[in-house]
């Protein structure tokens, strides 16, 4: 006797376990951003219940000016990072191209060929960097660190230890102070880079061929790509975007000084690898780079409500970036294996 009984059809609840499935993998696979976000996610509550101007519209819009050069240096540092490098010069570069800005503005250069100057000469560093580690296999380590220290003896001997003022009616300005449909116009430039960023690391042959070499360079040189060009292009990527910094920050502050930038490199890096991108290179994620900038910023400016000491306050952050490379070494050391 055939049975009459219904026929329940299995893609209903197939789809379901593919649903499950598919999040269940997307966790897992970004477990060290989803843990990050709801860190930032309980801190901003804590400095939210425990101030009373951090959710303050003049607070937040503080907070996205001051990360917006942090933003558009991580952008690069990921790119770099990932490649399994590092570049510890773009403190030194920031300080570099503040010197530049407030000196050739203040010789009457107009504002857009001074612009054009400064990130020609942040490419410049950059590409010096990038040559020296690519092509004559000198590890990055040791040849940003030399930047670090002759780039900021530039910038010195550029102000001659001074801080020299920008007037604000240069139009250089507008970049550090000016604003847009009352958004700042640094957050508009570091969200543009953030963007283009996440789509060129994850969508475009370069990012591919930048993952590929972190992960294993001798293979994807013997498939033909030139790692040596693509391993330039992130440092000169890098030199131009802490260029940019540079010229935002002392466009808000109004003057350029050698003093600018100092341990900037370390609140990058730090962010970059709180986020989730592998510190051994071959793997990198922008968004996670993101939400380490903005949870480094965070902290920063919610003890500074508080009131709390800057010296702990680097205290803080040092640890921060201790934590960061420990999880990260421990969660990608654990993945390769």
């Amino acid at each position: 006797m055939i049975s009459k009984e219904k026929v329940v059809s299995p893609n209903l609840p197939l789809k379901k376990y593919n649903n499950h499935m598919n999040i269940s993998s997307w966790m897992n696979e970004h477990k060290q951003q989803v843990s990050i976000f709801l860190i930032l996610f309980m801190i901003s509550a804590y400095f939210g219940i425990a101030t009373d101007t951090f959710f303050s519209f003049g607070n937040f819009f503080n907070l996205i000016q001051q990360l917006a050069p942090n933003l558009i240096v991580v952008v690069a540092m990921t790119f770099i990072i990932t490649t399994g490098g590092i570049d510890l010069s773009v403190g030194s570069i920031i300080a570099l191209a503040s010197a530049i800005t407030a000196t050739v503005l203040s010789y009457g250069m107009n504002s857009f060929l001074a612009l054009l100057v400064v990130l020609l000469a942040g490419i410049v560093v950059g590409t010096v960097n990038g040559l020296i580690t690519a092509y004559l296999s000198i590890p990055p380590f040791i040849v940003t660190l030399a930047a670090m220290i002759y780039v900021r003896g530039i910038a010195l001997l550029v102000t001659g230890g001074y801080s020299i003022a920008i007037a604000k009616e240069h139009g250089l300005t507008t970049i550090g102070l000016g604003t847009l449909f009352e958004i700042p116009v640094s957050a508009l430039l570091a969200m543009v880079a953030v963007i283009l960023g996440a789509i060129a690391l994850k969508s475009s042959r370069f990012g591919t061929y930048v993952t590929g070499i972190g992960a294993n360079e001798e293979s994807v040189r013997r498939s033909g790509v030139d790692t040596k060009k693509v391993k330039l292009l992130t440092y000169m990527m890098s030199g131009g975007a802490a260029a940019l910094a540079g010229l935002i920050i002392s466009s808000r502050l109004g003057s350029g000084s050698s003093n600018i930038g100092m341990m900037f490199e370390l609140d990058v890096i730090a962010a970059v690898v709180l986020g989730g991108t592998a510190l051994i290179g071959g793997a990198g994620t922008m968004f996670g780079s993101l939400i380490g900038v903005v949870l480094i910023g965070v902290i920063n400016n919610g003890l500074t409500l508080l009131q709390v000491s800057p010296y702990i306050i680097q205290i803080i952050e040092g640890l921060v970036l201790l934590l960061a490379v420990i999880l990260n070494i421990r969660i990608f050391g654990m993945r390769r294996k």
